[in-house]
This record gives structure tokens, C-alpha cells and sequence, in this order.
């Protein structure tokens, strides 16, 4: 039987809540939702430009891939959760920046409000390397 390994990278703050950052499951890593919390675990950037919370959205995301010994190449599925529609076209600017020629399967969904007065939150899912 496959063991369930929780991830917590020791650069990012510990959850707020009962949850892990990610999930080690076989060959596959399972990324909780993402949200633009500053390493130190500040919600400073809650009133900051959509920009700046997606690239630490992207970060965080990175920062448990490498916890658990992978890396942004090695996402298969990532969801992108945005509080208004109208973030589509910037958000897809920068995660085409994030994930370079590397084309995962993704979705866009546009929620309203996110905790905590965020804009953006990502969640993914990604194999593990051999």
C-alpha cells in the first residue's frame, strides 16, 4: 500500500488550517490551494495589485513543489482560482511566464471574493520525477 506523505516546505508559513500543503501519494503530488501569503506568513499582500499576488501565489506553489522533490515542469494539472473575470488575461500573461513552453492542463475559474480579500489562489496537481 502507497503511503499519503504530507509536505510542509520550511520556507513557507504553516497552514492557518487543518490541511497539509501538499500530499506525497504514489508518483503524484497534490498542491493545496495556494494563496498570495508572504513567506514570513503575512497577509500583507491581501491589498496588493493582482501582479504581485499571483507571482506569490506562484512562489508558494513552486515552494511545495520543491518540498516534495519536484518542479514547476512536473505539474500535470493546475486550477487557478481569480475573484473577478476581468484578471483572465493578466493571469494567463503570467502564468505563461511561470510555466515557460510547458503546457499543463489547467482551468480559470473566476469565484468572487477569495479569503481574505485575495484575487488569486492556485491549486495543482503534479507526478513526481523518477
Amino acid at each position: 500500500m502507497t503511503d499519503i506523505v504530507p509536505v510542509f516546505p520550511a520556507d513557507l508559513p504553516a497552514p492557518g488550517g487543518h490541511y497539509s500543503p501538499g500530499i506525497v501519494f504514489g508518483d503524484l503530488i497534490f498542491v493545496s490551494g495556494q494563496l498570495p501569503i508572504s513567506e514570513d506568513g503575512g497577509h500583507d499582500l491581501a491589498t496588493a495589485d493582482f501582479d504581485t499576488q499571483a507571482r506569490q501565489v506562484f512562489r508558494n506553489l513552486i515552494a511545495v513543489l520543491r518540498a516534495a522533490g519536484a518542479g514547476i515542469e512536473d505539474v500535470v494539472k493546475a486550477t487557478i482560482y481569480v475573484s473577478d473575470v476581468a484578471h483572465w488575461g493578466h493571469c494567463n500573461t503570467i502564468y505563461a511566464e511561470i510555466f515557460g513552453d510547458h503546457r499543463p492542463a489547467r482551468a480559470v475559474v473566476p469565484t468572487g471574493p477569495l479569503h481574505h480579500g485575495y484575487l488569486v489562489e492556485v491549486e495543482a496537481i503534479a507526478r513526481r520525477p523518477a
